[in-house]
């Protein structure tokens, strides 16, 4: 399984508390990535300027970003974190706010992250998947819920 190969413990936060903007998030999550040694510190970065550049486009569902940037060296291999938070954050999309889920994204070539995607897509697909996501408290219940709902 995809994602639960690469959602580690050392990428994944639950209950984040302290961020307030959308800025704040990206950064954070991108992070997480950077930290485990999978992004340069430049990715993050880009990330955040993405958000800035293009605005909220990484809103994809209610409650739910996917904060990533394009691929430019700054990634070592695919990868994904998880961060769910104790606040929503309002990213200043039309109709998807306030983001309480994310999924930050990184992939070495333009459809680099495409079998990310598609593994993140079949959990995604799931009845009521984002209300689940925001009441999990450990580790192992997201490992749980991604073993149960994802079909690779």
């Amino acid at each position: 399984m995809l994602l639960r190969k690469m959602l580690t413990e050392n990428v994944v936060r639950l209950d984040v508390e302290g961020l307030s903007t959308p800025q704040e998030v990206i950064e954070y999550s991108g992070r997480l990535l950077a930290d485990a040694g999978k992004t340069n510190e430049a990715y993050v970065k880009g990330m955040v300027d993405a958000y800035n550049t293009l605005g909220a486009y990484m809103v994809m569902a209610p409650g739910l970003a996917m904060p990533h940037a394009r691929p430019d060296g700054n990634v070592k291999e695919p990868c994904i974190s998880f961060v769910k938070l104790k606040e929503p954050v309002n990213f200043h999309h039309p109709c998807n706010d306030p983001v309480k889920i994310v999924f930050a994204l990184g992939g070495v070539s333009d459809d680099g992250h495409i079998d990310i995607l598609k593994s993140l897509s079949s959990l995604l697909a799931a009845d009521h998947i984002i209300e689940r996501l925001s009441v999990i408290d450990t580790y192992e219940e997201l490992m749980k819920l991604i073993e149960k709902e994802v079909k690779e």
